[in-house]
Parts: structure tokens; C-alpha cells; sequence
């Protein structure tokens, strides 16, 4: 693995820092100091950070898709109104593991809604994908009560008054009668079922079908999940 994957893959800086690190020479492989590009030796070599050993028990970075069903809610506690939460398909039963890693869903997706969820225990990949500056795109599939017209298309297309806040334009693909696909580079609160509700409609559904480059399979079932890699998301 290359040293600045490993460093990040133990939390300890991301990629970008990881490659500061290396340049500034605080990174060490076996007592000698660490290259650029270098490759880290998973079982045998001793990779030390400004004199500091790393603990190779430290849990790597891991990322999850998860096909959410309605009514489940993004929260990593269950309340008496939201028994049913997101971390309930990522159980031990569930992952065959007894020390699997601390994650938590990227962002929200409410409770009503469907489709992509990742989960992570990586706190860079987090910042990255939510943080308002970074407008990284995400695809909804939505099906509403009222036959699509022109019109209602092109309102859609157009920014919107919200909480006090202007929208950015958002992308949008009929795609039925009834249906079309969304692309935005933010996320208000229920911001779709506003738009929606704003052209005299209703959300009947709402699926989330991509964040960044990561996309929903198609033959993943809801609740189930699987394991994929950074280079799947960024």
C-alpha cells in the first residue's frame, strides 16, 4: 500500500497532509526516513509519524453504500419516535464482525426518503462531501402526484426561495409522466419535497440514486449493503 494511503487508511492525516508529512520528513519506515510514493509493507514493516509508532490494530478507513428503505431514519441512536435507524442493518449479526468501526451516515437522507446512504469512518470523506463550499453533485429520482408539465419542468430548473436562502440551479431530467431525475450541489432541509410542493404537487417518491460518482446499484435490494472503496466516491 502507499505510504500516504496507509497514513490516511490510520486516520492520522488525510492523503494531502500525509504527503506534507512525508515531504517535511516526519515519516519514518523501519528507523529510515520515508520517500515520496513509497510502499508500506501491511504485516512487516514499523511506519513512525514525528517519532510515534503507529498501532496497526488502529481500524482503517472504511466506507459503506447502504440502499435505505422509507422510514428508516439517518441517526445513529433510536429514540422512541425513530426506533428504526440506519445502524440496525450494520449490527454484528449483520457484518460478521465483532469490532467493526465506529461509522455514521454522510450527510442525512430523511426518513421518508429512499435510496443511497453512505456511511463512513472517515471524517475527511465527510467534510469533503457535505461542507456547502464544495458543491459536490447528488441525484434524486423523483416520482410526484401530478402529471409533469413544461412549465412545472422549467420551474424546477430555476433557483428557489428557502429558508431564507436562494438555491442554486438545479439540473433536471424528465424521464415519465410522472417522474424525473434531480441533480443538486446542496442539501436544505427536504429541499425536493419543497420544490415539489411549490409547483402544486407532491413527492410520492424520492430516491437518492448518486452522490459524487458513487451511484446506487441497480440490483441492490433495499436494506442491504455493500462495502466499497474511496476511489468509488471521490
Amino acid at each position: 500500500m502507499r505510504l500516504n494511503k496507509y497514513l490516511a487508511s490510520k486516520n492520522y492525516a488525510s492523503r494531502r497532509g500525509a504527503d506534507k508529512l512525508i515531504e517535511e520528513g516526519a515519516v519514518k519506515i523501519n528507523g529510515k526516513v520515508a520517500e515520496m510514493g513509497q510502499q508500506v509493507d501491511l504485516e512487516n514493516d514499523i511506519v513512525e509519524v514525528n517519532q510515534q509508532i503507529l498501532d496497526k490494530t488502529q481500524s482503517a478507513l472504511r466506507y459503506f453504500l447502504l440502499n435505505k428503505p422509507a422510514g428508516v431514519t439517518c441517526s445513529t441512536k433510536k429514540t422512541t419516535d425513530d426506533p428504526n435507524i440506519i445502524l440496525d442493518y450494520f449490527t454484528e449479526e449483520k457484518t460478521g464482525e465483532k469490532n467493526f468501526p465506529n461509522i455514521y451516515p454522510v450527510g442525512r437522507l430523511d426518513k421518508d426518503s429512499c435510496g443511497l446512504v453512505l456511511l463512513t469512518n472517515d471524517g475527511d470523506v465527510t467534510f469533503e462531501l457535505t461542507h456547502p463550499s464544495k458543491e459536490h453533485e447528488k441525484e434524486y429520482f423523483v416520482e410526484i402526484w401530478n402529471e409533469l408539465t413544461d412549465e412545472m419542468l422549467q420551474r424546477l430548473e430555476r433557483p428557489f426561495h428557502m429558508l431564507g436562502q436562494r438555491t442554486k440551479r438545479a439540473h433536471i431530467e424528465k424521464t415519465g409522466m410522472y417522474t424525473f431525475l434531480i441533480t443538486l450541489q446542496e442539501g436544505k432541509n427536504r429541499q425536493i419535497r419543497r420544490m415539489v410542493r411549490a409547483i402544486g404537487s407532491g413527492v410520492k417518491i424520492l430516491q437518492r440514486v448518486r452522490i459524487n460518482h458513487l451511484e446506487l446499484p441497480d440490483n441492490l435490494p433495499e436494506g442491504e449493503w455493500v462495502e466499497v472503496k474511496y476511489d468509488d466516491i471521490m
